[in-house]
This record gives C-alpha cells, sequence and structure tokens, in this order.
C-alpha cells in the first residue's frame, strides 16, 4: 500500500483511503487463519497428546472454545496493527481527519467478524486430519468458497432465480454490507451462526473419533 508502486499504492492514488486495506485483508486472511489454526487440533491428534486433554476435566466443547477463542484473540492482535494505517491516512491527507469513521470502524468490524468465521472453518479442519499441511489446505479451500463460491454458484445457469439467496450465503456479501458502516443484525446472526456451526462440528469430530477409539 505505500512501497510497490500500482493501483494499491495510497500515494500514487491520490486519495487517502483505507478501501485498498479493507479489499486486500480478506485475501491475506485466507491464508493467515488457516496457518493459524492448522495445528490447533491436528498436531494434537498427530502427537497423542488429544489423549492427554482427555483426562483433564475439561469437555470436548471447553477444549475445542479454548482453541478457537486463542485463535480469534491471535487474529486480533493481528488486525491492531492496521491502526496505524489509520492514522497515517488520518493525518497524512490534504485535509486531516477527512475519512469516513463509521464506515472505517464498521470495515474494521467487518474484518473481525470474517476472521472469526475463518478460524472456525480453520478449527474444524485442523479435526479432519493428522496432518497440518493437509489442514491448512482444507482449511484454506473452505475459507475461499465461504468468501467467494457462493458468489461463483449464484450465477451458474441454472441457479438464476435464487442467486440473491445463495450470494448471501456467502461471507461476502455480508463483509461488504458491514464494510459500509451499517451493522445490520441480520449480518452479525449470520456471522455468529456460521462460526458455532463449524465450533459444533469440530466437536462431533472429536467425539467420533473418541466413539472410535472406545470400539
Amino acid at each position: 500500500m505505500w512501497v510497490f508502486p500500482g493501483e494499491w499504492n495510497i500515494l500514487d492514488s491520490g486519495y487517502a483511503g483505507l478501501d485498498t486495506l479493507f479489499f486486500l485483508s480478506p485475501w491475506v486472511f485466507l491464508f493467515l487463519v488457516p496457518a493459524v489454526t492448522m495445528r490447533m487440533i491436528a498436531e494434537e491428534k498427530r502427537l497423542g497428546t488429544i489423549e492427554h486433554l482427555y483426562t483433564k476435566p475439561l469437555t470436548e466443547r471447553e477444549i475445542i472454545w479454548g482453541k478457537y477463542l486463542a485463535s480469534v484473540a491471535l487474529v486480533l492482535l493481528s488486525l491492531l496493527p492496521c491502526l496505524i494505517y489509520y492514522i497515517s491516512v488520518y493525518l497524512l491527507g490534504e485535509t486531516p481527519g477527512n475519512l469516513d469513521k463509521g464506515a472505517t470502524l464498521g470495515a474494521f468490524i467487518g474484518l473481525f467478524f470474517l476472521a472469526a468465521v475463518y478460524a472456525s472453518a480453520g478449527i474444524f479442519a485442523s479435526s479432519i486430519t493428522d496432518n497440518q499441511v493437509i489442514a491448512f489446505i482444507i482449511a484454506v479451500l473452505f475459507c475461499f468458497v465461504l468468501f467467494m463460491g457462493f458468489d461463483s454458484f449464484a450465477y451458474l445457469p441454472g441457479l438464476k432465480k435464487l442467486d440473491e439467496f445463495v450470494i448471501n450465503l456467502g461471507i461476502n456479501e455480508h463483509y461488504k454490507s458491514i464494510s459500509r458502516g451499517v451493522i445490520d443484525s441480520r449480518d452479525v446472526i449470520y456471522f455468529i451462526a456460521v462460526s458455532l456451526i463449524f465450533v459444533e462440528a469440530t466437536r462431533l469430530m472429536l467425539l467420533s473419533r473418541k466413539w472410535k477409539k472406545k470400539s
């Protein structure tokens, strides 16, 4: 945004804004978040330490939520340095402070929710396998389908009458909605619901593994 020349460079564009940051961040998170979550459960299974966790007075749900919230907290920490971009653009514009504060706050909130969904998908992918590289690849595929896949499916010839419904199943439409600075309860419910679905699916994966071992 500041060093490499081109259409994404703020200095070359001559416009003081953070649109580039919020356009590129979902794609950066598409790889960053799976990299954070890929070892969460897969490595425990590979090393056999998952059985050690089962001996603790913890339920599967508590184990998964602990790992999930740790992932979200780490991603949140990665968002904090982005405030430097906001302060820089806020102060260095021709008219200092000429930024849409509502839209910027909404975009940051949207990024957080998007990362939370990515983290839940990454935790689920990590529970499927005991290989962290495979977990990373599966998580990237899940996140890509959630972010762009439904938009592409919506334009298939047989889905023309359902295109709006299919698009709303994906993350991108809800992320763009929040990024406009309007916090719609439907968008918030969507992000929370998708995260809960993946977290609960992860719990079921761990339960199925325990049942197999018992049998």
